[in-house]
């Protein structure tokens, strides 16, 4: 018999068995977007590599969901931080069938990007912090940190209370993430009391700010918040020190990033001060494993948000285990209805796809790297 003959029911048989196989099995896209090239690149990676560490990990659970088991694939997207690509993107990942998406990391690519997933039923998990993002009425939507509200007003309120800060400059890069937060930080120090001595504007991709910088140190500002990213606050706080000033620089959760320290080397200590959503990594519970977990699998620490985005993807699974579906629209009503303890806080999520409880944590640096102060 000619060994082509006898292979055939061999190759039968591997066939029947893989298409058995397949049968049992079913594939849930979970997207990315965000920066993974450009300035921002270094955020970006962070949140895919947090999606990527919770979807290897739910394979390895070889969860089943209506009799099938679940095969969780990655599709992640570079938006470059840019609402044009954004949105671009977005549309890529829902032709590709994604239902769920995490990301974008800028409030300015969220805004437009949410459009397109709502209108095509896709869950969008954002850490966005502009309030618009979640003002849209969309039922798709959620913010899986704390807004601009929060987290500039907590600075604010650090700023007067603890740093007793009585008169401030504040820059903002014109982005929506930047605007937002600088003009929540800027309302809220009013009411606390703070003299908002100057506002000025620059660019998400500036890398001189000698003009502004000479402008507000005339004004005898005691600290200069910033409300734009860390490619941009590090060559701030580089050249804040040559000019011989003192005043603190303050900020939202861009600048909480070891990029700050990275970029900015020796000018970046105890003189910067930021606020991030959640809670302090290190002291939750499940923190320390995670840290552990993600630096085996990536050779680095952690940077801001690759535990939310974990966690996130991690909440998803669990509302397709309680729902017994796949379904983003059952997906999405126990997102809303159920909560999660996840590795740095609990996740529950209000009708508007805002967190019911979030903390804000504000940090400094030491030695080159992040170090908590207190969380509110």
């Amino acid at each position: 018999m000619p060994s082509t003959m006898k292979a055939a029911p061999l190759i039968a048989a591997l066939l029947l068995a893989s298409n058995a196989y397949a049968a049992d099995e079913q594939v849930v896209k979970i997207g990315v977007t965000g920066p993974l090239s450009g300035p921002n690149a270094f955020a970006g990676k962070d949140d895919e590599n947090g999606v990527r560490l919770a979807v290897e990990e739910l394979n390895a659970q070889k969860i089943k969901v209506g009799g099938k088991q679940l095969r969780f694939e990655l599709v992640s997207e570079d938006d470059q931080g840019n609402p044009t690509a954004g949105t671009n993107v977005a549309q890529k990942l829902v032709d590709a069938g994604v239902k769920f998406v995490l990301g974008p990391y800028n409030s300015g690519v969220a805004i437009p990007a949410s459009r397109v997933f709502n209108s095509a039923g896709v869950l969008m998990s954002t850490v966005g912090t502009n309030p618009k993002i979640t003002q849209s009425g969309y039922g798709t939507v959620f913010r899986m940190v704390a807004s601009d509200t929060q987290v500039g007003g907590t600075m604010a309120d650090y700023a007067a209370k603890e740093l007793k800060i009585r008169k401030v400059g504040v820059i903002d890069d014109r982005t929506a993430f930047g605007q937002g937060v600088a003009d929540e930080f800027a309302r809220r120090a009013k009411a606390a009391g703070i003299t908002v001595a100057g506002r000025e504007f620059t660019r998400d991709t500036a890398s001189d700010f000698a003009s502004i910088l000479t402008a507000l140190k005339a004004k005898g500002v005691d600290a200069i918040f910033y409300g734009g990213y860390a490619p941009q606050g590090a060559p701030m706080a580089r050249q804040m020190k040559q000019f011989g000033m003192t005043a603190k620089l303050l900020g939202g959760d861009t600048l909480c990033s070891p990029e700050m320290a990275k970029l900015g080397g020796d000018a970046v200590g105890d003189n910067v001060r930021c606020a991030q959503a959640g809670a302090i990594l290190e002291k939750q519970a499940a923190g320390p494993a995670f840290i552990a977990r993600y630096k085996a699998r990536f050779k680095r620490d952690p940077d801001v948000y690759a535990p939310t985005f974990y966690d996130q993807t991690m909440f998803i699974a669990q509302a397709m285990k309680e729902t017994s579906s796949v379904d983003p629209a059952k997906v999405n009503a126990a997102l809303h209805s159920m909560s999660y303890q996840g590795v740095v806080g609990n996740y529950g999520y209000d009708a508007a796809g805002n967190l019911k409880k979030t903390a804000v944590t504000v940090y400094t640096f030491k030695n080159g790297a992040l170090a908590p102060l207190a969380s509110y």
